[in-house]
């Protein structure tokens, strides 16, 4: 646990750092998902030297603008250089606003449309099925991107096959581009949605690399959704209690803001 503790405020260090350099980005969707991909980037079966083999586990970030934690964490396991984490959303850059399997190592599928990746997922999951490789395939979906029809219908995919190597996480910040999700489209709950589907399906403090941990490898029969209860901007208190954060141009207060943070996980990581 207190290494994934510290892998998660090394992803939110190098994250801040990079939207920093960049003076804009999607820091609100970013911070929250952060201890997911700690997580995640801890257990999952994957090589750093071989990123495209044929038996690993899978990551889609279905909800793309959560991009810049996801690079964060794969220049930590040394994927690419940390130093290209300030080329991010550049021309020329291998690190784009979304991410893009064609152009960053490490990144399993290209993300960014809302709604689609689920879809991607399910298929690898079958893939891997078919193909007799017992690895797992992770999902991480938007509370707002379950508005979309489509991802309804790949979970209901997902479940009519058994695809028990399949986890979808599901990043409940209660917000969207526009506002907040109970104004824009009531999303009910969750949990019970999910085990409606068939699915093994359970909600946990989405700050929590314990909870988080302890459901992502628990063994189930059924695929498992695990609902993660998070504040967009996480762990920033600042950005938590911005009532615009999905995506950001810093401007000077909030610039100070951002070196404050960094400056103090610097301390708590060396």
């Amino acid at each position: 646990m207190e290494n994934m503790e510290k892998f998660a405020k090394k992803i939110r260090l190098e994250t801040l750092k990079m939207l920093l350099h960049r003076g804009f980005g999607h820091l609100g969707g970013a911070m929250s998902i952060v201890e997911t991909l700690s997580v995640l980037y801890s257990i999952m079966d994957i090589d750093s030297k071989n990123p495209k083999k044929k038996d690993r586990d899978y990551l889609v970030l279905s909800k793309g603008h959560g991009g810049p934690s996801l690079y964060a964490a794969l220049g930590l396991k040394g994927f690419f250089p940390l130093e290209d984490l300030k080329t991010l959303n550049r021309n020329g850059t291998k690190l784009p606003s979304h991410p893009d399997r064609n152009l960053t190592p490490g990144v399993d599928v290209t993300t960014g449309s809302l709604g689609q990746g689920i879809s991607l997922g399910a298929g690898i999951a079958i893939g891997l099925k078919r193909d007799n490789i017992d690895k797992n395939v992770y999902i991480i979906l938007g509370d707002g991107e379950l508005n979309e029809g489509q991802c309804w219908e790949a979970i209901q995919f997902i479940s009519h096959f058994d695809l028990n190597n399949v986890t979808v996480f599901i990043d409940n910040n209660k917000k969207q581009l526009d506002g907040t999700t109970d104004e824009i489209c009531k999303t009910f709950d969750f949990v019970e949605k999910f085990k409606s589907f068939g699915f093994d399906s359970v909600r946990v403090k989405g700050d929590s690399v314990e909870e988080i941990h302890r459901e992502a490898t628990r063994k189930t029969k059924r695929p498992k959704a695990i609902v993660l209860d998070t504040i967009k901007g996480q762990g920033i208190k600042y950005f938590e209690e911005l009532k615009s954060n999905h995506h950001i141009r810093f401007n000077d207060e909030m610039k100070e803001v951002l070196k404050q943070e960094i400056k103090k996980l610097e301390k708590e990581v060396c």
